[in-house]
């Protein structure tokens, strides 16, 4: 068995590369101790402690990635946040970290993007709303959106 230092080590030198929420993080440290719980909640306190390990930040940026890149919505961030067992308070921060303009005008070009292939449809109205909700919008974020755009 590796050493409690050796195992830290290996942990901190994942945590510089990228971020990891402390779920993410608490599964590798059980994985490096051979599944020694005892062993891997302190090696995970010892990175929260360092600040290696930091939800709030760790939600900051997973909400950023996931707004500007993939071009999802408050709503699915918000769920794929809770599922790695990040408490509201930490998600609420990381939200506020989206820019709202950047976000709406994201929306608007992938709905307009969306509507080529739907125009000619005639639930096309219905599956715009759908998709836009799919990504993680609010119904009151879309639906004047999707209004201006099937008026046009």
């Amino acid at each position: 068995m590796t050493s409690k230092e050796q195992i830290l080590s290996a942990l901190q030198n994942l945590c510089v590369r990228r971020e990891y929420c402390t779920s993410d993080i608490r599964r590798k440290a059980l994985d490096r101790c051979e599944g020694d719980a005892a062993l891997a909640d302190e090696m995970v306190t010892s990175l929260k402690a360092d600040r290696f390990v930091d939800d709030v930040r760790y939600a900051s940026a997973f909400a950023r990635e996931k707004s500007s890149l993939t071009g999802w919505g408050p709503v699915k961030i918000r769920f794929a946040l809770r599922a790695k067992g990040i408490a509201d308070s930490d998600i609420a921060a990381g939200l506020a970290e989206i820019e709202e303009d950047r976000a709406s005008s994201r929306l608007a070009s992938l709905l307009q993007n969306k509507w080529k292939s739907l125009s000619d449809d005639p639930a096309g109205r219905l599956k715009l709303i759908r998709f836009a909700l799919s990504r993680g919008y609010e119904y009151s974020q879309v639906e004047g959106i999707v209004d201006e755009i099937t008026r046009q």
